[in-house]
């Protein structure tokens, strides 16, 4: 369903559109909401491609660079996990078709009651007006959601439930001084020669994943609910070993 469609926060112009799918079998997260941010006017392929994703992502290094190799059906160095051919593809033809319901403002609280939501499948959570998350999220039993916007003044206020994406140790003790938590991706190359691993008392490995044992799903651990407390320390922050098909790349 439509949850909400409007302008982007992160550029000010470009037409979004935040799609909710209530049911889903994705082995890692369970069966959470998911939430995608995608443009209404281009198909998220084309999108990485040219670099117009940067509505939706902002200045996400993941993304890659725009190019004109026609060759290339997305950005060139594109090191994202999420698989555009996949969900948002799928997400954005569904869209165009008319295939999704529009849901009111005032129910969104309803749509959230009593599950678990996914925050930004695919794009960032910042691109979207906060008071939307807010009113989703109202009734909601359980988050998790990142955004790479942690750091850009008007935008930060996703760290509210967002963890801070990061990608480097120094990146994440910028974040941990403004008191927000963050989920930092270790390079495979890193984790194979033992560095930059995850600092004690302040970060762990998600539990999701081989590394950190795969003893649980995200719906069931939720530990990637932002809301800060990098300060206090009792509630850890996650590293996780970059993956997707990309995951060789990330240095």
């Amino acid at each position: 369903m439509i949850l909400w469609q409007g302008t982007s926060k992160i550029d000010g112009v470009s037409p979004i559109v935040l799609v909710g799918i209530l049911k889903s079998s994705n082995k890692k997260t369970g069966n959470m909401v998911q939430t995608y941010i995608i443009r209404r006017d281009i198909d998220p392929l084309e999108a990485s491609k040219t670099g117009k994703d940067y509505a939706i992502c902002g200045d996400c290094k993941h993304r890659g660079d725009a190019t004109s190799d026609s060759d290339r059906k997305t950005a060139a160095n594109r090191t994202c996990y999420v698989a555009l051919f996949q969900g948002p593809r799928h997400v954005y033809r569904s869209y165009k078709a008319g295939k999704y319901k529009t849901v009111r403002f005032a129910d969104l609280s309803a749509i959230g009651e009593g599950r678990k939501i996914r925050i930004g499948t695919y794009g960032d959570p910042a691109a979207i007006p906060p008071r939307v998350w807010l009113r989703l999220l109202s009734l909601s039993v359980g988050t998790t959601g990142y955004t790479h916007q942690w750091d850009t003044s008007d935008l930060s206020t996703a760290t509210q439930y967002c963890m801070a994406s990061v990608d480097s140790i120094k990146e994440a003790a910028k974040a941990w001084n403004s008191d927000y938590r963050t989920f930092r991706v270790l390079p495979v190359g890193d984790y194979k020669a033992g560095r930059n691993l995850p600092i004690k008392g302040q970060e762990v490995y998600c539990p999701a994943t081989p590394e950190g044992g795969d003893k649980s799903s995200c719906v069931e651990c939720l530990l990637c609910f932002g809301a800060g407390g990098a300060k206090r320390g009792n509630v850890k922050s996650v590293v996780a070993v970059a993956h997707g098909p990309a995951r060789y790349q990330i240095v």
